[in-house]
């Protein structure tokens, strides 16, 4: 059953999720973080702020969190479902109309622990045709230190 948890330890949770993604990062070589900046550059993104505001105005659309199962598990986005970063090209169609009436154009705004993979899911999406899909550029822990509600399961 989804809940949602007191702030502190959702941000003890998206801080752990958070420091394991960084300390993975270090290790890259410069072309990954060259294609990260070259594919931010071709997409929309949002700050924090602006998409805490759309979630509270209901315009952020369909919203998803491409990290792995374990860590939505972990604190997700309330309304938030779960399509990893891996299978996005696969598993966005039941979400979007697919076969019926597929909509290209549907507000999809995708999130992940730092704001790297949902840039890299975003240009998927671009580039298989949808033109209303956008990155969020945060860190789930910050959404958490900040206060915002983190659903775990």
């Amino acid at each position: 059953m989804s809940r949602v948890r007191l702030p502190l330890a959702a941000l003890l949770i998206a801080a752990g999720v958070f420091f394991a993604d960084c300390s993975a990062a270090q290790g890259y070589p410069p072309s990954v973080k060259d294609l990260v900046a070259r594919t931010r550059a071709q997409i929309r993104t949002i700050d924090m702020a602006r998409f805490k505001s759309a979630l509270d105005k209901h315009e952020a659309g369909l919203v998803v969190d491409v990290r792995e199962p374990e860590e939505y598990a972990s604190g997700h986005v309330p309304g938030a479902i779960n399509i990893p970063r891996g299978v996005i090209e696969l598993s966005i169609w039941p979400y979007v109309g697919f076969p019926d009436s597929t909509d290209l154009g549907k507000r999809i705004t995708l999130y992940c622990a730092s704001g790297t993979r949902c840039i890299l899911a975003t240009k998927s999406l671009q580039d298989l045709g949808f033109t209303n899909a956008v990155a969020v550029d945060m860190r789930i822990a910050d959404w958490a230190k900040a206060g915002y509600p983190l659903v775990m399961e």
